[in-house]
């Protein structure tokens, strides 16, 4: 290049290892690392919002392969820095660990904080355009894989023309004095990234969803050109309602807020203005620990930890500290109570107290230690004495009973978690024995249980049977090589109502359980069940759904992973059995109302005749076992319906509604649904 010259080796001198080491700053050059640029954009403006300037931020996904996105916080500073001789602009998008997130002087607190994210998603950018409003007008620059220059046209293909002895930071048009913003644009260099990587809608949905929650009033607008799809989030709850939105199952504790603000010191290098060499100096930080957190019903764990509001997935010395704070509370209040909760010489894990937990940890100081660029785990080591602090004080206050109002919930809490252990021990001393059956153990199985003669999961069915008089005519029309009957009597326990030592001690649901020998809750162990196919049997009316529905919640809540497996079934027994009269004498089943009156209609059409009265079949225990064999247990003719769990937080929410506690909810929704319902379909 003829206008080649030492300002090109000072620009790219850093950047030139950005793109020859990618993986060491974004982690990969797949889709994840495509997100995480993204982010480091996205990251900058929300530190805005988050030192009080700025409220909203606009993110857009272009057609063209590029992303936008826009802020109306200060604006990145336009004038010269001295040390450099540049403008703030080219500082802050070309130059590594640059920025104003340093020494404190800028940002209180920031996600940004290794001063590398603008810079390097500047290097991975076959182009990149920013527009900054300040001082009354909008200054403009633009860069090729992270080289400051002139683009003839719009987009990366335009050619370019890199500054030779200076750089130009365009004034481009006049604005209020007031205004304020800034506007990055850049299209992702398909040198570096694979080519399968895309900018993905959901998660970027999901990604501002959650920061929302944790900047209340921040409003933040996602729009995808291409599918015309828009979302905008702001919420003014802050975490609280963010625990409320991850919540889905009953309420034992509602949620709670922690809050406390704690100082330490730690000692970092700090340059020394006089000599320009780097000094270690102890330094103190004040750090803002901000919790929400609540118990439900279920047994699902759901926490997310947050530094600075960036997501650390992958945890760090916060979470740490809040998990053992929490253990430690709970273990000394159910020592101290122990008798009462008969718990006596009970020891008492995390995965106990975590069970059914909802919670949001967040904590804000300045410079943070991560683990890597990516920064999904935290390294301080004093957060984790801080936090662990915070939570233990909450905690044992509201076990002790020094928050007035929440006696009656601490006790069920206690409960709970009581509860929790004495299953997990269980579950420990019988993971053993409840594996597929075999000479030893077939007496520790349910008397009721008329088992298979097959020793292999692979292939084996288990029929559970509404009532004893079905099962008197499902075992004659059974194939016993393979398939399995236990009998349950009437309508089981709502476990949705119940609590997990009332559903333990329910015969029925225990016997369930125990035959399928692989646990249950967070000890369910899917790999131990015994049986390949689980077929809910039951009488095709009114009473048959809600024994399905309820089984349907016991395996949703107890079990779930044999439903998202596909392994759960409900058979499809018939209603109507019509036998035509005649030379050629037929026998034709239909499954609804709908189904025999066309049915009636066809064979009035042929000149056909048939047997009156149809029959009409009330229950299993109605039908004769050729019957039953032929149209609900064979494999070759009956109809099974499978169930799934595709969307589970919205089964969840759909079962705490039918199934829950609260009846003003599932009122409302029947009173609301009532004239969307087809009344030919009740069958009463």
């Amino acid at each position: 290049m003829d206008n080649y010259s030492a300002r090109h080796l000072s620009v790219l001198e850093g950047l030139e290892a950005v793109r020859k080491r990618p993986g060491m700053y974004i982690g990969s050059t797949d889709g994840r690392g495509l997100m995480h640029c993204l982010w480091e954009i996205i990251d900058n403006s929300v530190d805005e919002a988050l030192a009080g300037f700025g409220k909203k931020i606009d993110v857009e996904i272009h057609q063209d392969g590029s992303i936008s996105v826009a802020d109306d916080g200060r604006g990145v500073p336009v004038d010269i820095e001295p040390r450099t001789g540049l403008t703030g602009v080219e500082v802050v998008f070309t130059k590594l660990h640059a920025g104003g997130k340093f020494g404190g002087g800028s940002y209180g607190a920031s996600g940004g904080l290794h001063g590398v994210g603008a810079s390097v998603v500047n290097a991975l950018s076959e182009r990149l355009d920013v527009e900054v409003d300040r001082s009354g007008h909008t200054w403009a620059m633009s860069f090729h894989r992270g080289e400051p220059g002139v683009f003839a046209g719009f987009g990366p293909e335009a050619k370019f023309s890199p500054f030779s002895d200076s750089s130009e930071l365009r004034k481009v048009a006049k604005v209020a004095k007031a205004k304020s913003g800034t506007r990055v644009r850049y299209w992702p260099d398909r040198q570096i990234f694979e080519k399968g990587a895309e900018f993905v809608f959901a998660e970027l949905e999901g990604r501002l969803r959650q920061t929302a929650f944790l900047v209340p009033g921040l409003a933040l607008h996602v729009k995808d050109e291409s599918s015309g799809l828009s979302q905008v989030f702001c919420f003014e709850g802050g975490i609280e309602e963010y625990v409320e939105h991850l919540s889905t199952d009953g309420a034992v504790l509602a949620t709670r807020r922690v809050q406390k603000a704690s100082k330490f010191k730690e000692t970092v290098p700090v340059l020394d203005e006089k000599t320009g060499t780097m000094v270690s100096k102890e330094v103190e930080r004040e750090c803002l620990v901000d919790i929400a957190l609540r118990w439900g019903t279920g047994y699902d764990t759901k926490v997310r930890s947050f530094v600075n509001i960036i997501s650390t997935p992958k945890g760090g010395t916060h979470l740490t500290g809040f998990e053992q704070g929490l253990l430690k509370a709970f273990r000394g209040a159910i020592e101290a109570s122990a008798r009462k909760l008969k718990a006596t010489g009970l020891k008492i894990e995390r995965d106990d107290v975590m069970a059914g937990l909802t919670a949001v940890v967040s904590v804000s100081f300045p410079e943070p230690q991560f683990e890597g660029q990516t920064k999904e785990t935290l390294g301080t080591p004093a957060i984790k004495s801080i936090v662990n602090n915070a939570i233990t004080h909450w905690a044992d206050e509201l076990l002790s009973g020094k928050i007035r109002g929440t006696k009656a919930e601490v006790d069920l809490l206690l409960d709970k978690v009581v509860s929790e252990a004495k299953t997990r021990i269980s579950a420990r001393s019988l993971k053993d024995t409840q594996r597929r059956k075999n000479a030893l153990e077939s007496s520790s199985l349910p008397s009721k249980l008329v088992d298979c003669r097959g020793s292999s999961t692979a292939g084996s069915e288990l029929f559970i049977v509404e009532g004893d008089s079905a099962l008197g005519t499902a075992k004659l029309a059974r194939d016993s090589a393979f398939q399995a009957l236990l009998p349950i009597r009437g309508k089981i326990l709502n476990v949705q109502k119940a609590s997990l030592s009332d559903m333990l001690s329910n015969a029925e649901c225990a016997a369930i359980i125990q035959v399928l020998g692989a646990g249950s809750g967070r000890n369910f162990d899917l790999d131990s069940v015994r049986y390949e196919k689980i077929v809910l049997m039951s009488d095709a009316d009114v009473d048959g759904a809600h024994i399905r529905t309820l089984l349907l919640t016991l395996f949703f809540r107890y079990m779930r992973p044999l439903v998202e497996a596909g392994r759960v079934y409900a058979a499809v027994p018939p209603l109507h059995r019509v036998e035509t009269t005649g030379r050629n004498r037929e026998i034709i089943y239909t499954y609804s109302q709908q189904e025999l009156t066309t049915l009636l209609k066809s064979l009035e059409g042929q000149g056909k005749s048939f047997k009156q009265p149809i029959q009409r079949y009330k229950g299993l225990g109605e039908m004769d076992a050729d019957q039953l064999a032929e149209t609900t247990m064979q494999p070759s003719n009956r109809m099974l319906r499978r169930i799934t769990a595709t969307d589970a937080e919205r089964g969840e929410r759909t079962f705490e509604l039918l199934m829950g506690n609260e009846v003003a909810p599932r009122r409302d929704f029947i009173v609301g649904s009532a004239d969307d319902f087809d009344r030919e379909k009740i069958d009463a």
